[in-house]
């Protein structure tokens, strides 16, 4: 998806001219080199992988209300997440880990 909209920016900034628009082309080389960083560095773990290692986070209701952080600014949209099924819920935004915790 990031990469039709850096294309659609490329085309439409190419038949302007000097109007006083900003040039797009550089955005393409600035996104190959940075994921092209991720991919060829395997000293690092990918932000996936660290998410992974935070265990599920155990919660007594039935619904949890993910923010991604305690911080607003940190943090991203609301999201409700129904905990119903056995395994794990995962919000779709920072990929943290929620498991309802039955008390019997």
């Amino acid at each position: 998806m990031a990469s039709r909209l850096v294309k659609s920016l490329i085309k439409s900034s190419s038949g302007l001219g000097s109007t006083g628009t900003r040039n797009f082309c550089l955005v393409r080389s600035q996104i190959s080199n940075h994921t092209a960083k991720w991919m060829q560095d395997t000293s690092k773990k990918s932000p996936m992988e660290l998410i992974n290692e935070v265990p599920p986070i155990k919660v007594e209701g039935r619904i949890v209300a993910c923010e991604g952080d305690s911080d607003p600014a940190l943090g991203h949209p609301i999201e409700f997440i129904c905990l119903d099924l056995p395994q794990p819920a995962i919000c779709k935004y920072c990929g943290l880990r929620y498991v309802q915790d039955h008390h019997h």
